[in-house]
């Protein structure tokens, strides 16, 4: 004979549910404030009274979640929610998280769009996703784009213009002069990508980089605001609106944001 199990009444279910809820918001309500706050201002922050916050910061004091300093009474996060962001940020790959962003992006625009990561030669295509009608490139997974010229390469150079990648972007520009004869200068250049692209938060180019071939790029953030990844869609000039305030671009940093954060990032949860 079995044995008789019993069930939980739905009330007491719903209990735990909004004790869950509670708990829930007292952490969020901490990170919000900066990972610390006193008991009163957590209190106001999350709408509740300070003896019901007490309580629960007691509980949550006694797992590890929350620790509270002797000197000012103030509560932090504590050492368990560090744990659980690290193996958060552990299993938040931007590759398989931009996998359907990619396909909303390819299937509803029509256009070739396709994921890329800064690698030890510039940046480049890791996933690659094209439409029934495909235009013809001569870009695949593995291929490394220019720095300057590509809307990608821009995205990268803009937010994350770090040495290695500056020096990449100069190298470029010094065999373009040579190539054209040109006198331009370098720094100027690389100011009015950064400054456009900022001001935008996308890059375009039209029949740059490739001819005949226009294309919109958009930033993706993890949870420290670093630019960790660049969207990018792409298809014959004329065919679609490569403006930074079209919908095609507007399209673009909706599901870039998607993927921001989905990694952590709190700026892109905030405008999103």
């Amino acid at each position: 004979m079995s044995p008789i199990t019993s069930r939980p009444a739905p009330r007491d279910r719903r209990q735990r549910v909004q004790a869950a809820a509670t708990g829930i918001a007292i952490l969020k309500g901490l990170a919000a404030l900066g990972g610390r706050a006193s008991l009163s201002q957590l209190a106001r922050r999350i709408d509740e009274s300070p003896a019901k916050v007490h309580r629960y910061l007691g509980s949550m004091a006694d797992a590890n979640f929350v620790i509270q300093d002797a000197a000012t009474q103030e509560y932090a996060l504590g050492p368990e929610v560090i744990h659980l962001g690290l193996a958060a940020m552990r299993v938040a790959d931007p590759l398989r998280l931009a996998e359907a962003p990619l396909n909303r992006l390819c299937h509803s625009l029509e256009l070739t769009a396709f994921l890329s990561v800064m690698g030890n030669y510039g940046p480049t295509i890791v996933r690659f996703e094209e439409p029934g009608l495909p235009v013809t490139v001569n870009v695949r997974v593995g291929s490394v784009l220019s720095v300057l010229n590509s809307a990608t390469g821009r995205v990268f150079l803009a937010f994350e213009g770090d040495g290695a990648l500056r020096a990449l972007a100069r190298k470029e520009h010094q065999q373009s002069a040579r190539a054209t004869q040109s006198n331009h200068e370098f720094e100027p250049l690389a100011a009015q990508i950064e400054k456009e692209v900022r001001t935008h938060g996308v890059a375009v180019v039209r029949n740059l980089y490739l001819p005949g071939i226009s294309a919109i790029a958009a930033p993706i953030y993890n949870a420290v605001g670093k630019v960790v990844a660049v969207v990018t869609v792409l298809g014959s000039t004329g065919s679609f609106a490569a403006d930074p305030h079209g919908e095609v671009a507007n399209a673009l940093r909706a599901e870039a944001a998607v993927v921001s954060r989905a990694l952590g990032n709190r700026a892109s949860n905030e405008e999103g």
